[in-house]
């Protein structure tokens, strides 16, 4: 387990510093959101997580293009908070969303593809959907195999979520 309090100290000292030397919409500035979002979403405490990535959400929509991949995992990193707090029609929007930018922005095979899928199954799964879960996770695998080796983490993970959905059919 991370020292979260120290990473915490670190991001939002970073954080202070280019606060006041960047200008508000600069994409550093959104990274620094980001992070500081994922140490609070690390230590469970979603809405200060979800407070952060908005922020980063906000800059990312003014500075990237509508289909650049870091706008997506801005959107995936807001869908995952949702899905941690059970909200999970919002957590489909915005994992729907970061999935429609990496289909356009990413090759078919891009292992950003078979994550997106994974997290979209685990929403479906986690409502009881489990029809629908076990179709985002076979796609999930199929993608996987395409571009990740055989005994990536993320491969057996969700070869094995994939096998569990099977038992609910």
């Amino acid at each position: 387990m991370g020292d979260y309090s120290k990473a915490l100290e670190f991001h939002e000292k970073s954080l202070k510093i280019r606060e006041k030397v960047l200008p508000p919409n600069h994409p550093d500035l959104g990274t620094s959101y980001n992070n500081t979002g994922q140490v609070y979403n690390n230590m469970g405490d979603y809405s200060k997580a979800l407070e952060f990535y908005e922020k980063d959400l906000e800059i990312a929509k003014k500075a990237l293009h509508p289909t650049h991949p870091d706008l997506a995992i801005s959107y995936n990193n807001i869908g995952q908070v949702h899905n941690h707090m059970s909200d999970y029609s919002k957590a489909l929007e915005f994992y729907e969303k970061a999935h429609k930018i990496f289909e356009k922005a990413l090759p078919s095979n891009h292992p950003n593809l078979a994550i997106s899928k994974h997290d979209i199954g685990c929403v479906y799964e986690d409502m009881g959907e489990y029809s629908k879960a076990s179709q985002f996770y076979e796609r999930a695998v199929e993608v996987a195999q395409l571009s990740l080796p055989s005994n990536h983490e993320h491969l057996q993970l969700v070869r094995i979520r994939s096998l569990d959905d099977d038992m609910f059919d």
